[in-house]
């Protein structure tokens, strides 16, 4: 570890410039969901592919219904259904209608829909509340309807193409899918699309004296809390995250488990072991995981410029080069790194156009002036009031404080040059939610 400092910005530029977006892969639509497209995707039929209609009622022609009143009703033949999905359509001649479903194609020779209310629904009564389901037809319904009210051309037809036309651009490359892209493309017939994967993230939490959740506490052990925080950190910013559990002080046993894990990860996150105790076997285990005759690769332990997560630890890792980050050990501090430095490397692995959190400022509310230590970024935990444009924080600045973290939905940036915010002022906050 040299004795430079590093700024925030500085770590972060050097990480982002190493690590590539993944090769794009077809995938299936399920497992494409939250992957970016790398292709424009353009629309292969029209939808909807015929004119259909936007009401369950009556196909008929324009002219046979003209003038129709509830006193005067025009009376037409009916001569079949047409239901949605429908083959063989019957043709709607003068005189004539075809019951029609919400959906169903609009038969040939009919130029309109009339609502099935506006009818007396073939019962030979008064207006009809709804259709008969067409197993029904043609028992209790007369082969006539009576239309009570008249007709535009194409009423209540949804026309071809009228949602997207053949040719046209339905999703362009760099669109993240989510539901109603994913069902766009189903809904064009697009059953695999070419996407960036999203990225395997391992997580590896270090520590003799972390146990797992359920298991019982020992003297001096504390659960293992930031490799779940970490993991669900990584599956909420769009990777596949693969937690294993805590491996105990041992830089052979680290160095050993890194090395089996690097067949499943496109990025490895530790968390512990990177400061300057006698203990910490991440720096001993990983400084010699790098090949020495590989000038890109080893891991460059670093000081920052911050406050919490100052120890930080970033380079790559075996023959492929896997980019590896480790974080400092405290929850607090590993979560705030995670935020600032793993985040934005996983949505660069997946190709996303904007790999930051959002920022916004807003006005400090607090009883008396915060404190910020010269020459480090401080990043506290803060609760975040957009009607006001208003921040709030919760718990001190201790780096181990894990219960306000949960508190939290932003993160209060104090600039390296202020030591001191009064109540009132404007402070930048980096939204969490």
């Amino acid at each position: 570890m040299s004795n430079t400092i590093w700024s925030v910005d500085e770590h972060l530029e050097d990480i982002l410039a190493a690590v590539e977006p993944l090769e794009p892969i077809e995938l299936q639509l399920p497992d494409a969901q939250g992957c970016v497209l790398v292709e424009d995707v353009t629309v292969p039929l029209a939808l909807p592919p015929f004119d259909n209609s936007s009401m369950d009622g009556y196909a008929v022609r324009v002219a046979d219904v003209a003038g129709a009143g509830e006193e005067f009703p025009a009376v037409l033949t009916v001569i079949g259904d047409v239901a949605a999905g429908s083959g063989e359509l019957p043709s709607v001649g003068p005189g004539q209608a075809a019951r029609i479903m919400t959906g169903a194609p609009l038969p040939p020779g009919a130029e309109a829909v009339v609502p099935v209310e506006w009818t007396d629904g073939g019962t030979g009564g008064g207006a009809a509340t709804g259709m008969r389901a067409a197993s029904d037809a043609p028992e209790g319904a007369s082969g006539e309807v009576r239309v009570h009210r008249p007709v535009e051309a194409r009423a209540h037809v949804r026309a071809r193409g009228s949602d997207v036309r053949a040719g046209d651009l339905a999703l362009a490359a760099g669109t993240v899918l989510g539901p109603p892209q994913i069902g766009l493309l189903a809904a064009i017939g697009r059953g695999t699309v070419k996407v960036r994967p999203r990225p395997r993230v391992v997580v590896l939490s270090t520590g003799s004296e972390l146990v797992q959740p359920g298991e019982k506490l020992g003297e001096g052990q504390i659960y293992d809390s930031n490799s779940f925080a970490l993991a669900a950190a990584a599956r909420d910013a769009g990777a596949i995250a693969y937690r294993v559990g805590a491996v105990t002080d041992d830089a052979e046993t680290l160095r050993a488990t890194v090395e089996d894990q690097l067949i499943r990860a496109d990025l490895l996150v530790t968390t512990g072991g990177v400061s300057v105790g006698a203990y910490d076997v991440v720096k001993e285990a990983l400084s010699s995981v790098g090949d020495e005759d590989e000038p890109g690769s080893g891991i460059d332990f670093r000081k920052l410029a911050m406050q919490p997560g100052k120890p930080q630890g970033f380079g790559s890792i075996g023959p492929d080069h896997t980019p590896l980050l480790a974080l400092p050990g405290n929850p607090v501090s590993s979560y705030v790194s995670f935020e600032l430095f793993v985040r934005p490397a996983i949505r660069t692995l997946m190709g996303l156009p904007d790999v930051h959190r959002p920022r916004a400022r807003a006005a400090l509310r607090a009883d008396k002036a915060l404190t910020s230590p010269a020459a480090r970024r401080q990043f506290l935990r803060g609760t975040y009031d957009a009607s006001e444009s208003a921040v709030t924080p919760v718990g001190g600045s201790g780096s181990h404080l894990i219960a306000a973290l949960a508190q939290a939905d932003c993160l209060i940036v104090i600039p390296e040059d202020v030591t001191s915010v009064e109540p009132g002022s404007e402070v930048e906050v980096v939204l969490l939610g």
